[in-house]
């Protein structure tokens, strides 16, 4: 074996050696989210009663929702489920929590800041300390200095709101955690006004009643920074800055209730989803080996340990990051089917770059590096393109979009590695040994010829159609359209005398043709179910009812509660998700157009990526299932196919405009679209292999999310050759290049 085929094997070793070593235990090193594996159910109060107005009682309930939710990231609890629950509590389920004390404080504390002035007079300290603190002024402790008595102005000179960031640093002995923190540009001036007005006097940090520190003011402090002082432990210190980072709770809230719930899927629907991810890798291995023979078991091979990378991959953040654990939940398989496609396709893209080569008569060993050599800006551009998106879902996002972000992130380059470094290591070491002669494939078209572009006039119109009537349906819906994650709903619990599966009451609800209602149970009371009922009508409960007297008559059951819940995607989250996914595509579409030197291509495939979206979501209203956070993850899954499929096509018109002289775009890109059906089609039938197993096989709680990712993959090949080549060829006009 030659020493550069000798390294590239020990890379490859080395690389699954980690990924193993990685994950082992894998039950400690992924973390299953609530939809896989359940974990923390909590009832919050938000200690509203006291405030003036019906407004402000309203406003405080939001806030502490927000708060929440942005703490909660933050401690790294991926894909948490936060819903009002009737007028002042809030329902917080946190995936698989095994700090349940961190947990705790962090949601409980409060954490307002607040400066005060310090009362230098000692004879004023005295008096407050026998009980006569003069008016305007309050006898505090220290959290330090052995809880020595300090007296302070009631006035609050300055407030926290101004804090834009807060970190965890250490004292010039490099032992004692500090809180530096950065104001905002009106923090740093109220901050600088205040210093520069009391030089050479004490100002006090109080949080949450509690005096952490009272440093003299030796100068004004005009740069925007403060640090806060105090006997910290890290752990503590951490949870701190979080708090200050994330802003205060408006009001003190209270545990209500605390429980542990089962998985939001169920464990029919993991099981179902695990046996139809089984059975669409054996269908993609068969396929693939099928139709590329040897090409076909080397790609195999890859995706193998493209899926082992990936999960290897979020097992090493998790060691890397314990304080910013990352959690696998339904969002994130998502991501990883896409990584996946991108990898088949990535393979098939060079197996038919290969076979090009061999048919004009290359030497098998040239064809091959040829093969590879040619796929390559193709290759890398299609998945530069998907990680930038991915970079901003994850820096702008928040909940499942970051879930969904991270493991298409560590995905892509996993892809990349597998795809190119492992593939073509395999090859060389079969070229060496003389073990491959020749390099045999099927054909699904022999020299294609078809005119695509004469039906984009057809095409325009349908497409229109298809999506007027999509989000005319939609519209016309209204909130029946939408689950429980956007429109809010009924929360109800029953307890009965003998417990009843998930499974049963699903097949119960499907059979009532109620296949919206989402049931939990929980592990510490296998008696007590939990169904959340999408906001469809007045009357849920009592068909509930009904549907147990009836389908249940030997099981005695109580209601234990009937609420309305808000949706689990509030106004701020939706409002993070939509800036983060255009700020995605406004990259894509840069970088696109720079690549392509043609911001008009890049253009058109951003409104294909729009129009395979859209006329998925119309589509899937049509079909009578409800859009919820499943829709939106396959629909995020589309948005990343339909790019790849553009790139790729786009990549054979770059290739072929320098080679091709004298003839019109139109014909170019006829010619290239021709040149790429082979894999267009192929990747495409690989793909929904797959997807087609998870529509059949994945039960019904994932039929939904398999569906739109089959329609979604369809229609992004069909935009590809009907919307994106026609309106590229509609703003260049058909002249001769």
């Amino acid at each position: 074996m030659s020493p550069e085929l000798r390294k590239r094997f020990f890379v490859i070793l080395a690389v699954i050696a980690g990924c193993f070593a990685s994950l082992i235990p894998i039950n400690k090193r992924i973390n299953l989210g609530l939809d896989l594996k359940g974990g923390m159910h909590l009832v919050l109060k938000v200690q509203n009663d006291n405030l003036p107005t019906a407004q402000a009682k309203e406003d405080a309930v939001l806030k502490s929702m927000e708060v929440l939710r942005n703490r909660i990231d933050g401690l790294g609890v991926g894909e948490t489920l936060i819903q009002r629950q009737g007028g002042n509590q809030i329902l917080l389920q946190l995936p698989g929590v095994t700090d349940r004390d961190k947990a705790l404080d962090m949601i409980g504390r409060v954490a307002r800041l607040e400066f005060h002035l310090v009362d230098p007079d000692e004879s004023k300290l005295k008096g407050a300390m026998n009980g006569h603190a003069p008016d305007g002024d309050e006898l505090m402790v220290m959290k330090k200095e052995g809880g020595a008595p300090i007296l302070i102005s009631k006035e609050v000179a300055m407030g926290g709101e101004g804090i834009k960031d807060a970190r965890v640093d250490f004292d010039r002995t490099g032992m004692q955690p500090k809180i530096t923190m950065v104001f905002n540009d009106k923090g740093a001036k109220d901050f600088g006004d205040l210093t520069t007005a009391h030089v050479n006097e004490r100002l006090a940090i109080v949080l949450d009643n509690e005096v952490l520190s009272a440093p003299n003011i030796r100068e004004p402090i005009l740069t925007g920074d403060a640090e806060i002082t105090g006997d910290f432990k890290f752990e503590e210190a951490s949870l701190l800055a979080l708090a200050l980072r994330t802003g205060a709770l408006p009001v003190p809230m209270s545990i209500e209730e605390e429980r542990t719930i089962g998985p939001l899927l169920g464990k029919d629907s993991i099981e179902a989803g695990i046996k139809a991810t089984i059975l669409g890798g054996i269908l993609i291995v068969l396929f693939m080996t099928g139709y590329y023979l040897i090409g076909g078991l080397i790609a195999s091979a890859a995706l193998a340990i493209n899926l082992l990378m990936v999960l290897g991959g979020m097992g090493l953040l998790n060691i890397l990051m314990p304080d910013s654990q990352v959690t696998l939940t339904l969002p994130g398989i998502a991501g990883i089917i896409l990584t996946l496609g991108m990898a088949v396709d990535a393979n098939v893209l060079i197996n038919e770059r290969t076979r090009e080569e061999i048919d004009n008569g290359r030497p098998l060993s040239a064809a091959i590096s040829t093969g590879y050599a040619r796929a390559w800006s193709a290759i890398l551009d299609s998945h530069v393109t998907s990680l930038i998106a991915a970079f901003f879902l994850f820096q702008f996002g928040s909940g499942p979009i970051k879930g969904f972000a991270v493991t298409l992130s560590v995905g892509l380059v996993a892809s990349l590695f597998t795809s190119i470094f492992i593939t073509r290591a395999f090859y060389n070491f079969l070229l060496e040994k003389r073990l491959l002669k020749a390099l045999p494939m099927m054909h699904v078209f022999t020299k294609p010829n078809f005119n695509f572009l004469n039906k984009r006039n057809i095409c325009f119109v349908f497409s229109v159609v298809l999506l007027t009537w999509g989000m005319f349906n939609l519209s016309v819906k209204k909130g029946s359209a939408y689950g429980i994650d956007f429109a809010g709903g009924q929360i109800q619990e029953f307890k009965f005398d003998k417990p009843v599966s998930v499974d049963h009451l699903r097949a119960i609800f499907k059979e009532a043709k109620m296949e919206h209602v989402v049931i939990q149970d929980f592990a510490n009371a296998p008696s007590n179910i939990i169904l959340r009922t999408p906001q469809e009508s007045e009357d849920t409960h009592a068909q509930v009812l009904a549907l147990f007297k009836d389908k249940l008559p030997d099981d005695h059951f109580v209601v234990l509660r009937v609420e309305k819940v808000g949706p689990v995607v509030g106004k701020a989250l939706r409002t993070k998700a939509i800036e983060a996914i255009l700020l995605a595509l406004l990259g894509m579409l840069i970088y696109v157009g720079i690549r392509f030197k043609h911001y008009d291509f890049a253009a058109a495939a951003v409104i294909a990526i729009f129009h395979d979206v859209l006329i998925t979501l119309g589509l899937i209203v049509l079909m009578g299932r409800q859009v919820d956070l499943l829709v939106v993850t396959a629909l995020m899954t589309v948005a990343g196919y339909s790019i790849n499929d553009s790139i790729i096509i786009y990549d054979r018109v770059r290739e072929n405009v320098p080679k091709i002289r004298n003839r019109s775009l139109g014909d170019i890109i006829n010619d290239s679209i021709n040149q790429t059906l082979g894999r267009t089609i192929l990747t495409t039938f690989v793909t929904l292999l797959s997807v087609f197993a998870l529509y059949f096989v994945g039960g019904e709680v994932l039929n939904s999310f398999a569906l739109v990712l089959a329609l979604g993959f369809l229609f992004g090949t069909y935009s590809t050759v009907y919307i994106v080549s026609p309106l590229f060829l509609m703003w260049h006009g058909n002249k001769k290049w």
